[in-house]
């Protein structure tokens, strides 16, 4: 079997970059068939910049919106998701503008990290889904982690209301979730639909 050539594994790391915002992990890359040898070679010649550690970016890629999301979402690992205020600022669901990023990691995950707030939890893969190329919690679960968190009721509402006029979710669904969740967001969730809050 032939190696393959640098070209063709740049190309490989080109295209898992390409929907990252330019960014990638050095897992991603190893898995893309680069050696730690070549990371070091492209990061030397200016192809790839390392940007924190196991995160580098392709030096020329042209900037784009939520740099800032995808480099939390791969320093954080491939189990954690953009999660509650975050979430609901990235479906522009709500005026709410997070004073740091948020995401739900596994139990085990470490805590340490300057710059965001991590929830931890277990989060079932139905609950999970990717928009514009993040990692991000489903409409329903983000509605019920905002309300949850104390989030002000009428922007809870007013991001439920949002959603199903968009129609990234149907009253149904939300009805569902809610009832399995109960409490503050099932209250919230048929005040929405009803048009009060």
């Amino acid at each position: 079997m032939a190696t393959p050539t640098n070209q063709a594994l740049f190309e490989a790391l080109f295209e898992i970059a390409d929907d990252q915002a330019g960014y990638f992990t050095t897992r991603q890359a190893i898995a893309a068939g680069l050696s730690y040898r070549q990371l070091s070679y492209y990061a030397t010649t200016g192809r790839i910049e390392r940007v924190r550690k196991g995160v580098y970016r392709l030096r020329h890629y042209p900037s784009s919106p939520h740099e800032d999301l995808f480099l939390w979402s791969l320093s954080l690992g491939p189990r954690a998701v953009l999660s509650h205020e975050t979430a609901l600022a990235l479906y522009d669901l709500s005026d709410v503008l997070p004073s740091q990023v948020h995401a739900t990691v596994p139990r085990t995950s470490s805590r340490r990290r300057t710059g965001i707030c991590l929830h931890t939890g277990h989060l079932p893969k139905s609950d999970t889904t990717h928009y514009e190329g993040l990692p991000i919690t489903t409409v329903p679960r983000t509605l019920a982690d905002v309300a949850e968190a104390g989030l002000a009721d009428e922007l809870v509402t007013q991001a439920a209301r949002e959603a199903l006029r968009r129609g990234m979710t149907t009253a149904s669904h939300l009805r569902r979730y809610a009832s399995s969740r109960g409490g503050r967001l099932a209250r919230l969730i048929e005040q929405a639909l009803r048009g009060e809050g």
